[in-house]
């Protein structure tokens, strides 16, 4: 999550230099034209380094619309409401942050890549909007807050297999599916855990951990209760949406940040050559 804020970063810092670099004459327009116009500024080799940059931003946005097209074209849905089995892939997560948009604020959860069924689950429920207009319904202070009952919508998830023995723990932060005390039988509902619960570890399977937005989810965790209920908060506290950010983000920042980068430094030659 890190390395993606310091692409943007740097490829803001790109953009900036290449407005300082034009503000700084009064003869921007025409510099800009002349540098666009003349025909043999660019050596073959980079001419072919431009037109490769251009294929591979191509192809890797066609690659990031198809993918996420895909995710929503498949059958998600029977006509009872409740999502057919197949329709959801036990693809290999890669990295991949779900992102929860939340009405207190953002929490960002990285998939853990050795929990291939449980964060399959949970990233293919994202994209298919499972999670968007539900609630956390439980929040037990001290120790989590609940949510993500697909049910409340009208759609019925179902069960996937338990990861068990975990290759994780029940920590501080970490997200895990819940379930009843039957194997077996976790569907959409997650926790996260406020404060370590190792106790769950033999039963509830961890696939993540919140990278940025514990703040909030700590704010989520304090929030006041119904007495005579299971955790249920006063004011209903909304998934509005929830984001995946997949791992070849990270090449299209990488492909922006280099063309950025390139044309900064041949814009400043050809202002030094006018």
């Amino acid at each position: 999550m890190k390395g993606k804020i310091g692409f943007i970063v740097l490829i803001g810092r790109r953009i900036l230099e290449l407005w300082k670099c034009f503000s700084a004459s009064k003869d921007a327009p025409q510099i800009l034209r002349k540098w666009l116009c003349t025909r043999n500024w660019m050596t073959s080799m980079e001419r072919s380094a431009i037109n490769l940059a251009l294929f591979m931003l191509l192809a890797s946005s066609m690659f990031f619309v198809v993918d996420s097209i895909s995710a929503h074209a498949s059958d998600v849905s029977r006509s009872d409401g409740s999502l057919s089995s197949t329709s959801i892939r036990y693809s290999q997560v890669q990295d991949d942050v779900v992102i929860l948009v939340t009405s207190m604020g953002n929490i960002s959860i990285e998939l853990f890549t050795d929990m291939p069924i449980t964060s399959s689950n949970f990233r293919n429920l994202t994209q298919y909007g499972v999670y968007n207009g539900t609630i956390f319904h439980r929040v037990v202070h001290n120790f989590v807050i609940q949510g993500g009952d697909a049910t409340s919508k009208g759609i019925v998830v179902p069960t996937i297999l338990d990861e068990l023995p975990n290759k994780h723990s029940n920590v501080r932060g970490s997200v895990a599916m819940a379930k009843t005390i039957q194997p077996n039988s976790a569907t959409s509902q997650f926790y996260i855990n406020l404060v370590n619960n190792t106790h769950l570890d033999s039963n509830c399977s961890v696939f993540g951990q919140v990278v940025a937005g514990m703040d909030i989810v700590d704010s989520i965790g304090s929030v006041e209760t119904y007495p005579a209920d299971d955790g249920q908060p006063l004011t209903p506290i909304v998934i509005n949406s929830a984001i995946v950010v997949p791992e070849y983000s990270q090449l299209i920042l990488l492909i922006l940040f280099a063309g950025s980068t390139f044309l900064a430094v041949m814009l400043r030659i050809r202002r030094s050559e006018l």
